[in-house]
C-alpha cells in the first residue's frame, strides 16, 4: 500500500467529533486568553484611580502585556513546532492565568507591570499556536471558517471582562476581575489529556503508532494496516521542519511573509489601541464606566460577528480580498465613529467598528495560517503575531500620549484609522500565489 499523506487525508475529511474537541478546546483556551489580554482596558479607569498615576503611564502599564505577547508569539509559537503544541499550550495557560491572577496583588506601577510582561508572554505564546492546531485538523472546504470561529472565543473573553467589569469592579474593586482569570490554571490537566499531538510533530518524531490513532479518528472508516507507511508533504516539509524560520523565506514565500508582517502591525495597533482605551475614551466624551462598558461588549459581539461573518465570506470567497475589505471598512467605521454624536447611533457604530477591527484581525489569524504550509504554520503564524505586536505596543502609549495631550476625541479616533488604511495596503501586495492552499488545490487538482 502506498504511503497515506495525512495532511490531504485531513484535508479531505468530513467534519466529525473529533474536529469538535479540538474547535472546543482551541475557543475555550482563547476565551480564556481574551479575557486575559483585555481585563486591563476594562479596569484601567480604576487601576489610574487608585495607583494615581496619568494616561501616559497608564499606557506603558497596558503596553507591558503587548511586550510580553510579541515575545511569546515569536518563541513560544516556534517552540511548539519543536516540543509539541499540548505541552506549549498547558504552558502558555499556566503563565496567563497564574500572573494576571498575580497581577491583582500589585500596588505600584512596576509590579503590576512586570506581573502583565509575563503573563503576555503566554497570551501572546498561545494564539499562534492554536491557530495551527485548529488549521491543521480542518477539512479544507472549512478551515477558514472555523479558524476564524475559534478566534471568535477570543472576542467573547473580552465580553466576559466587559460582563465581570460591571458586576466587580466598583463593588470589590478591580482586583476582582484579576484574580478571576486565575482559575483556568485548573483545566491544564484536562488539555494534556485531551487535546491531539500534532501531525507534523509526530512526523518528525516518527511516532507512526501515535500519528495513526489520530488518522483513525479524523476518518474512522479508513483502513490501515500496521504496516502502513503515514507521511505528509515531501522533501519541502523536511526543510522546514529542519529550519522553520527558514521556511518563511523560501520557495517566493520571503516578500510576502514581510507584508504579512507590516498587516499584522496595523490591524494590532488597532486591536489593541480600541482594548486598552475604549473603555477610558468613551468616559471622556461623558459616559459613566457601566455605560463605557457597554460600548464594549458590544465592540466584541461585532468582533464575533465579523470574524464568523469574515470566516464564511472566506470560504466562499477569496480570503485576502475579503481581508482587505475588512481593513477599509475598519477605517471608515473609525473615522465615522470620530464623528458621531448620538448615543443610539454610536452603539451601531461600534458593532461595526468591532467587526471591522477586531474581526479583521481575527480574520487575518486565519489568513496567516492558510498561507503557510502545515510543518511551518505554528511558527509562520508565530512570527506574523510576534512582529505584529510592535504595533499592539505602540498604540496604548501613542493613544494614551494623545489622551494626555487633551485633544479633541476624535483625533485620537482618526489616528487608529489610518492604520486600517496601511492594512489593506500590505495585504495587497501579498503573493497569493505562494498560499498553501492554493498549492494544495493544485497538487489535489493533479492528481485527479
Amino acid at each position: 500500500m502506498p504511503p497515506v499523506n495525512v495532511y490531504t487525508l485531513a484535508g479531505e475529511s468530513t467534519f466529525n467529533g473529533f474536529h469538535r474537541l479540538i474547535l472546543f478546546w482551541c475557543v475555550l483556551i482563547l476565551i480564556i486568553d481574551g479575557y486575559d489580554l483585555a481585563v486591563v482596558g476594562a479596569a484601567l479607569p480604576a487601576i489610574m484611580q487608585d495607583m494615581g498615576i496619568d494616561a501616559t503611564s497608564a499606557g506603558v502599564m497596558a503596553g507591558s502585556a503587548l511586550l510580553g505577547t510579541m515575545l511569546g508569539a515569536i518563541f513560544l509559537g516556534t517552540l511548539a513546532d519543536r516540543i509539541g503544541r499540548p505541552k506549549m499550550i498547558a504552558i502558555c495557560v499556566a503563565l496567563f492565568s497564574l500572573f494576571t491572577a498575580a497581577a491583582g496583588l500589585t500596588s505600584d506601577p512596576f509590579s503590576f507591570s512586570v506581573s502583565r510582561f509575563i503573563a503576555g508572554l503566554g497570551i501572546g505564546g498561545v494564539l499562534p499556536i492554536v491557530t495551527a492546531q485548529m488549521g491543521e485538523f480542518s477539512p479544507a472546504r472549512l478551515r477558514t471558517r472555523l479558524v476564524t470561529l475559534v478566534f471568535a472565543g477570543y472576542s467573547v473573553g473580552g465580553i466576559l471582562v466587559a460582563f465581570t467589569g460591571k458586576h466587580l469592579i466598583e463593588s470589590h474593586g478591580w482586583q476582582s476581575v484579576f484574580f478571576v482569570a486565575g482559575l483556568p490554571v485548573l483545566l491544564i490537566p484536562l488539555i494534556l489529556k485531551m487535546m491531539p499531538e500534532s501531525m507534523a510533530y509526530l512526523l518528525k518524531q516518527g511516532r507512526q503508532a501515535e500519528l495513526r490513532g489520530i488518522v483513525l479518528r479524523i476518518n474512522p472508516t479508513l483502513e490501515l494496516s500496521d504496516e502502513t507507511l503515514l507521511a505528509g508533504h515531501p522533501a519541502e516539509a523536511k526543510a522546514a521542519l529542519d529550519s522553520p524560520i527558514k521556511g518563511l523565506f523560501s520557495e517566493g514565500r520571503g516578500f510576502s511573509t514581510l507584508m504579512i508582517w507590516a498587516a499584522f502591525m496595523t490591524g494590532l495597533f488597532m486591536v489593541y489601541a480600541l482594548n486598552s482605551w475604549l473603555t477610558k475614551l468613551m468616559a471622556m466624551s461623558g459616559h459613566s464606566l457601566g455605560s463605557a462598558l457597554n460600548f464594549v461588549i458590544v465592540f466584541n459581539v461585532g468582533a464575533i460577528v465579523g470574524a464568523i461573518g469574515g470566516g464564511w465570506l472566506s470560504d466562499k470567497l477569496n480570503i485576502k480580498h475579503v481581508l482587505i475589505a475588512f481593513y477599509v471598512v475598519g477605517a471608515l467605521a473609525l473615522t465615522a465613529m470620530a464623528f458621531t454624536r448620538s448615543t443610539e447611533l454610536l452603539f451601531v457604530v461600534v458593532f461595526i467598528v468591532g467587526a471591522s477591527t477586531l474581526g479583521t484581525q481575527l480574520i487575518a489569524y486565519a489568513y496567516a495560517g492558510d498561507f503557510y504550509p502545515t510543518p511551518i504554520r505554528s511558527t509562520g503564524v508565530g512570527f506574523a503575531s510576534g512582529v505584529g505586536r510592535v504595533g499592539a505596543i505602540i498604540a496604548p502609549v501613542l493613544i494614551g500620549w494623545l489622551v494626555s495631550l487633551a485633544l479633541p476625541l476624535e483625533q485620537n479616533f482618526m489616528v487608529i484609522a489610518l492604520a486600517g488604511l496601511l492594512g489593506a495596503l500590505a495585504v495587497t501586495f501579498v503573493n497569493q500565489s505562494r498560499a498553501d492552499s492554493q498549492r494544495v488545490s493544485k497538487l489535489t487538482a493533479l492528481t485527479r
